[in-house]
């Protein structure tokens, strides 16, 4: 390959990568890998093998959003997180924990508060629901554990207010093995309620 085509390719791998990152943050797509192919058809390359990576997605996403919706985008991350944090003590005998798009600075208004539960089986979370009249939706994810081991885990969404909540349950023998976020292949970042409520009262401050 000379090194004019591998400029070339790597300008297209950041120009599907800003083009995701625009599809993922204004039109409400969640899925790194059909923002990816959207983009490239967008961009008149459909079978381009030029697909950036996820990491690169999300380095994308985080700088749209800085350059983009900095002060939309903190109000949104103040408002997910107050959103989240009712959640969290609503939830608080699961000892819940908040992961996904708002601990990485990605999450725009058309994200889910994503919270993980702790409970002897599924079928409790779905007790403590039918119990306070929530109407809910049971769903599966698929989350990896290892280089090639995926498992799928039972869980729960509904809508507060206007917020989106994916609860996915774990049961008690399966707690302290964080599965691995499926950019990065490290362990996903999992916060607490009271982790929650110190990222909380920093973004108000940075507000004012």
């Amino acid at each position: 390959m000379t090194v004019r085509q591998a400029a070339k390719d790597k300008q297209m791998r950041y120009r599907i990568a800003m083009e995701a990152a625009r599809i993922i943050a204004e039109g409400g797509v969640r899925d790194f890998h059909v923002a990816k192919r959207k983009a490239a058809s967008k961009l008149g390359a459909p079978n381009t093998r030029n697909m950036p990576r996820n990491a690169e997605i999300e380095e994308a996403l985080i700088e749209h959003q800085r350059l983009f919706k900095s002060d939309s985008h903190s109000n949104t991350i103040k408002q997910l997180l107050d959103s989240a944090l009712e959640a969290m003590e609503f939830f608080s005998d699961f000892r819940p924990r908040l992961t996904g798009p708002i601990l990485n600075g990605t999450a725009n208004a058309h994200s889910s508060v994503e919270l993980h539960l702790f409970a002897t089986t599924p079928e409790d979370v779905a007790v403590f629901l039918m119990d306070h009249h929530i109407p809910y939706q049971q769903i599966e994810k698929r989350l990896r554990l290892g280089q090639e081991k995926y498992e799928s885990y039972p869980g729960f969404r509904f809508l507060a207010g206007e917020t989106d909540v994916e609860l996915i349950v774990f049961t008690e023998n399966k707690s302290r093995q964080a599965p691995l976020d499926q950019v990065s292949g490290k362990p996903m970042q999992r916060a607490s309620i009271e982790e929650v409520e110190v990222l909380l009262q920093k973004e108000s401050e940075d507000l004012n």
